[in-house]
């Protein structure tokens, strides 16, 4: 490994033009100097302007990290040859076929197909993903699947990365795809039990969201298919869904804090939709079918959720029966049915437990996965008449695995583990997980790897990572792409930040609304524990997020910016205010239980605390890349931009300020096995000059 100072070349970086817009709220004006870039979408009088602004930003970007060209290249070939190129799923069995997907040398994508009865029997190519994405820049399926009769096979197509998929219909029998393609909806297709008839989610034309639940009959004009339900609340996202047991067609509503769910029989989908349970302020519930009842997962009057059950002709919460109470230490996740067990996920001292109960004696175990610390999560299990658990298991060094586990025996096999070439060995890696004191106490844990021989001296490199939002639980995982950093002396670290629900409800409870403070402060307390026990330093320690994780970076910078050395922001939700004012924009409405509604004053002046647009001061920052695509429909690029460009302008000193736009992209980056290889390759070139390390 070289390591020499990088030599940042004299660019001039872009100045984004001023065009102030004031606003007005509240009794207070702000001017927004950079408010003119949201117009590309919205087709303003800037929309050209916009599009010149991103590519002298790339451009600039491009000038600065000339010099990491070449290493850029061998970091991607380097971690595309850890990736076996031709491969295969393990089949997954479903009404009489076994289903899988197989890669091939040099495709970045892949052929889905079936066998029927058994593994030798001849091959079904059901979609060649590879042929139908050809050259295009993007190219994303979603909700594969197949009608009750094994005839017909729906799925759902996004070619712009905006999450809007147009939904095809293939006879498997006669190879042909049916005239009839359904643009605009959420890529969900769900088969009623009579082969003929489609459910789907429609999305808003303008603001993308979930809008209408609509009914397609096969060999008809998609413009007449009829809505069957109508969503009205606009904080809440809805879909539709089949039970596992095929039996019956589900349309979920639900916002952050409460939800509902409708059903019919899928053998009638011309009945009415009837609701389950009326939705109850702050009521959450999920209900799972099973032959003789329903059970229920819900937070009524239980933080950490709880198990209950009803008759099928009884779904109103009076009826409910409680089966699993509510446990103050133990958070209840969800669970997988099968026709004779249920398998409940839980979630103590921020570990996954899966516990298997039989259905008719009551008889209960939890699988024993041998390791302190580790990830657990259900793999695919679409087969009902199961006695076979397939789940998912990995940690910080051991590679992703599927093994599947009777229930009857508690025999567990290995079916798969990813193969990761060139020679890994978990043995040549140390884990560890600590807890950081946070300034009112709470501990917070922290989850760290490096490479054998890494030294707490404070001269080692460190990447601190985390999300905290929305209840997502940052469980750590293995990922062959993040050798390139370990193998190069650096530490990879996640803080299980408040804002997830790592350690419980409570834990996200209080990381949002009024509480949203507690997850920048628990992230920066982590740091400064990192650099306290010498794990690093401020000059060699480095910020990563994306998304609501990319708002964590943006307010950690303007509170405690000497902490850092450097950050990379991804795809960053940075103008909390102006976007959670604008309900013409994607998601507004459905993150107001997030977030919180600016147009109530109390929660305006609590965004503002943060909010890393409103927040820029004249002060140094560390160095930073920001990356965002074009096309995300989630954080829209708009918000990134504006922030760079008033960095850029307020900000003192001399350090890095880059932003790069995948002006092909959205949200989740590019769609191939690996083309996202190439952002990563960036992300940590950048980081690799910063640290000096030239190969």
């Amino acid at each position: 490994m070289k390591k020499e100072p990088y030599q940042w070349p004299a660019v001039k970086a872009p100045v984004a033009e001023i065009k102030p817009v004031v606003r007005t709220l509240h009794g207070e004006s702000v001017t927004d100097n950079y408010y003119w870039m949201i117009d590309y979408f919205k087709k303003g009088p800037d929309s050209n302007k916009v599009i010149d602004y991103l590519h002298a930003e790339n451009a600039y970007t491009d000038a600065m990290l000339n010099g990491t060209k070449s290493f850029q290249e061998t970091l991607f070939n380097e971690m595309k040859a850890r990736i076996r190129e031709k491969d295969e799923s393990v089949p997954v069995f479903k009404n009489g076929y076994y289903y899988y997907t197989r890669t091939e040398e040099g495709k970045q994508y892949y052929k889905y197909c079936r066998k029927k009865g058994s593994l030798d029997a001849p091959e079904e190519l059901l979609l060649d993903v590879d042929a139908m994405a050809g050259s295009k820049a993007y190219y994303s399926l979603s909700g594969i699947t197949v009608s009750e009769n094994n005839e017909l096979l729906a799925y759902g197509v996004d070619e712009l990365s905006r999450r809007q998929y147009t939904i095809e219909i293939r006879n498997l029998v006669t190879g042909t795809i049916y005239p009839e393609r359904i643009m605009g909806t959420a890529g969900d297709p769900v088969w009623a039990g009579d082969n003929t008839t489609l459910f789907y989610t429609a999305n808003n034309p303008v603001l993308l969201l979930s809008e209408k639940i609509k009914k397609h009959r096969l060999g008809t004009d998609a413009r007449e298919d009829v809505v069957v339900y109508e969503e009205t609340d606009k904080s809440n996202y809805i879909g539709v869904e089949k039970s596992k047991n095929d039996r019956y067609i589900f349309i979920v509503s639900q916002a952050t804090v409460s939800s509902e769910t409708f059903y019919i029989s899928a053998d009638t989908p011309d009945a009415a939709f009837r609701s389950f349970q009326p939705r109850i302020k702050e009521v959450l519930y999920n209900v799972y079918a099973l032959e003789d009842r329903f059970l229920i997962t819900t937070n009524q009057k239980a933080l950490n959720f709880r198990l209950m059950e009803t008759p099928l002709d009884q779904t109103t919460a009076d009826h409910w029966k409680e089966i699993i109470p509510h446990r103050s230490e133990v958070l209840l996740q969800g669970l997988e049915e099968f026709r004779e067990f249920i398998v409940i996920n839980e979630r103590k001292n921020g570990l996954v437990r899966l516990r298997v109960r039989q259905l008719t004696t009551g008889q209960e175990h939890y699988i024993d996965f041998g390791e302190a610390a580790y990830t657990a999560s259900f793999n695919t299990n679409p087969e009902y008449n199961s006695n076979t658990l397939r789940y998912g298991y990995t940690s910080l060094i051991t590679p992703a695995s599927i093994y599947a586990y009777n229930m009857i025996s508690k025999e567990r096999k290995l079916l798969k583990q990813q193969e990761v070439l060139g020679g890994y060995q978990p043995k040549d890696y140390t884990t560890e997980r600590v807890y950081a004191t946070a300034q009112d106490g709470t501990k917070i844990p922290v989850s760290i790897v490096y490479k054998n021989g890494f030294v707490k001296d404070g001269n080692a490199p460190l990447l601190l990572y985390a999300y905290g939002a929305y209840g997502i639980s940052m469980d750590v995982g293995f990922n062959s792409t993040r050798l390139s950093l370990l193998n190069r002396g650096f530490a990879f670290a996640v803080a299980h930040i408040r804002g997830g629900q790592d350690l419980g409800r409570q834990w996200y409870e209080d990381g949002k609304l009024m509480k949203k403070l507690n997850t920048f402060t628990d992230f920066i307390d982590c740091g400064q524990y990192l650099v306290q026990h010498q794990y690093t330093s401020k000059e060699h320690l480095y910020a990563q997020g994306g998304s609501a994780g990319g708002l964590l970076i943006g307010a950690v910078l303007n509170m405690a910016p000497d902490l850092w050395h450097g950050a990379i922001a991804q795809v960053p939700f940075v103008d909390v205010v102006n976007t959670m004012l604008d309900e013409s924009i994607p998601l507004t409405t459905n993150e107001f239980d997030e977030w919180g509604n600016p147009q109530k004053q109390e929660a305006y002046q609590y965004m503002k605390i943060y909010s890393p647009y409103e927040n820029v001061e004249a002060k140094k920052y560390p160095h930073l890349l920001v990356t965002t695509g074009l096309h995300d429909s989630q954080v829209q690029y708009f918000e990134p931009a504006k922030w760079v460009a008033r960095l850029r302008a307020v900000k003192n000193g001399q350090n890095v300020l880059l932003l790069h736009t995948n002006m092909d992209f959205g949200h989740g980056g590019a769609s191939g096995r690996f083309d996202y290889l190439k952002d990563i390759a960036l992300n940590d070139a950048f980081l690799f000059a910063l640290e000096g390390i030239q190969e």
